[in-house]
């Protein structure tokens, strides 16, 4: 079968909405079937974005059997096969409108904007033959601002028999970018409520040196400065078996997010609890609280708290490290599963 994959994508800019595509096509190649990838730059500045959303409506894909959309605005592909792999929407214009994390002002031309684009997104996607989404809370948000059903499918990572289990250390790790919205902030908030010696490790990517710099003035600041170690750089995958393999348990405390995260999902593979906390959206789809990792209020007390928790006690973090390994087989999450689903 001839599959295209189509996404979009920001020049220079890596992370798990690349991987996903690059993976699926592993997956596909590697089940016989002949794969191309599109990609096509998309901007979300207000003064770009229909321009660029246009170029979809253009690209011809008519060679392929099957053309697989993911990223926004992917989905607008017309395609008499498109399967909708449902990402996350343009967020400031949709779930993060009402919150901080907006950064557009309430005025009539982003609110005219923002009616504009959800129109469209619901029409291109009322398109698809089948609409999937990466988890349960994006499959919500579809049906609020688009009342569209989807069906949930878990992306996995590549080649999960890399991942290891170590020894476990003291240190908790946070493996992604540094982002505001990834609140890395509310872990050394955390950290400063420690009573114990456990340690933590924030490492990945940032497009801002600003909330990075604000990184290191707060563990200065809160007297954490030598329990935190804060690495602004692209992680390897060889590094991050490596260090996943030796921690104590993992930490991913994003607001309201899409699906469970690599990060969840990586230390699963390497039998590791994550720690997140109760508004992290997708991230509670996988970690249950005191089963696959812990679960608690975005407050620095209780972080601190749950900090110890792990530290102070190996044994339990251990079995919860075993239970979200297991996890992973509980949700069907496989390369095979999603090529079943995408090509049924």
């Amino acid at each position: 079968m001839k599959i295209a994959i189509c996404s979009s994508f920001v020049p220079f800019v890596h992370g798990g909405y690349r991987n996903i595509v690059e993976w699926l096509a592993k997956a596909l190649r590697g089940a016989g079937h002949q794969v191309e990838i599109v990609y096509l730059p998309q901007s979300e500045e207000a003064d770009q974005l229909f321009t660029h959303m246009a170029a979809y409506r253009l690209v011809d894909l008519d060679a392929a059997d099957v053309v697989v959309c993911f990223r926004p605005q992917a989905h607008l592909v017309r395609h008499r096969r498109k399967v909708v792999w449902f990402i996350h929407h343009i967020r400031q214009y949709y779930d993060l409108w009402d919150t901080e994390y907006r950064g557009l002002p309430d005025t009539p031309k982003y609110r005219g904007i923002r009616s504009a684009l959800q129109e469209l997104d619901t029409q291109a996607l009322r398109e698809a033959h089948t609409i999937f989404s990466n988890s349960a809370v994006m499959a919500q948000r579809l049906m609020t601002f688009n009342s569209l059903a989807s069906e949930v499918l878990f992306p996995p990572v590549d080649e999960p028999g890399r991942f290891r289990h170590g020894p476990t250390g003291d240190e908790i790790v946070c493996i992604c970018r540094m982002e505001h919205h990834k609140r890395q902030h509310l872990l050394v908030e955390g950290l400063a409520h420690t009573t114990t010696d456990v340690r933590l490790r924030l490492m990945g990517r940032s497009g801002s040196s600003a909330f990075v710099d604000n990184l290191r003035e707060l563990a200065l600041r809160l007297g954490v400065d030598k329990r935190v170690l804060i690495d602004d750089r692209w992680i390897s995958e060889e590094e991050k078996i490596d260090l996943l393999a030796g921690c104590l348990a993992s930490a991913y405390v994003p607001f309201d997010e899409d699906s469970y995260g690599y990060p969840t999902l990586e230390a699963a593979h390497a039998s590791k609890p994550t720690l997140t906390t109760i508004d992290s959206g997708g991230v509670t789809e996988f970690v249950r609280d005191g089963i696959e990792g812990l679960v608690c209020a975005p407050e620095a007390e209780k972080i601190g708290a749950a900090m110890d928790k792990l530290f102070l006690d190996k044994k339990t973090s251990l079995s919860m490290g075993r239970a979200a390994h297991d996890r992973i087989a509980e949700l069907k999450i496989s390369w095979a599963h999603v090529i079943e689903r995408l090509l049924a």
